[in-house]
């Protein structure tokens, strides 16, 4: 090995993505624009890791010269990849703050429907957690304060149809005074 994979890196984080139980791309990042640079390369990464990985019980797996850690919960896998000189204690905290994440904005409802239906959310997570490569928070509360998402955000609220309703009655009382 020579001398210049070894120096340490910011970029630790090579791709993540998540598959449904069927293995199909529900979300990717690449980070590595080498690593697989087109869509067809990606995928079919994505299928050899989902068909190794599907039916194991382990957190980790060591593939195509990579480290990548997984979880699952219901018919969604996680995955967070790294190189094969990664810590995977780093990668499976990255890997612990996406899903912890992604369960509070999905109220704990960690399934394909939900995630599709939030996926502005997942996204927002996803990038405050790594920016191109480079783990910038791993800690799920941080996370979350920082996106500030609500999956049931309303335009009205309570006090905003309290605002409208005492318009309407000022607006009425002074039609009504003219």
């Amino acid at each position: 090995m020579d001398s210049t994979s070894l120096e340490p890196s910011l970029y630790t984080v090579k791709a993540v993505f998540i598959l449904d139980n069927d293995g199909n791309r529900l979300l990717s990042k690449y980070y590595d624009p080498e690593l697989y640079p087109t869509m067809k390369e990606q995928k079919n990464f994505e299928s050899n890791v989902f068909s190794k990985t599907h039916k194991a019980d382990n957190e980790i797996a060591f593939l195509e010269g990579m480290t990548i850690v997984y979880k699952s919960s219901i018919d969604l896998f996680f995955y967070v990849v790294g190189s094969a000189q990664e810590n995977e204690l780093m990668l499976m905290s990255v890997l612990n703050c996406l899903f912890d994440s992604v369960s509070h904005i999905l109220r704990k409802n960690v399934e394909r429907r939900c995630l599709l239906d939030n996926m502005e959310g997942v996204f927002l997570v996803v990038d405050e957690i790594i920016d191109g490569g480079v783990i910038l928070e791993s800690d799920s509360q941080q996370v979350l304060q920082k996106v500030n998402y609500r999956a049931d955000d309303n335009p009205l609220t309570e006090q905003s149809v309290a605002q409208v309703l005492q318009s309407a009655k000022e607006q009425i009382k002074w039609s009504i005074l003219k």
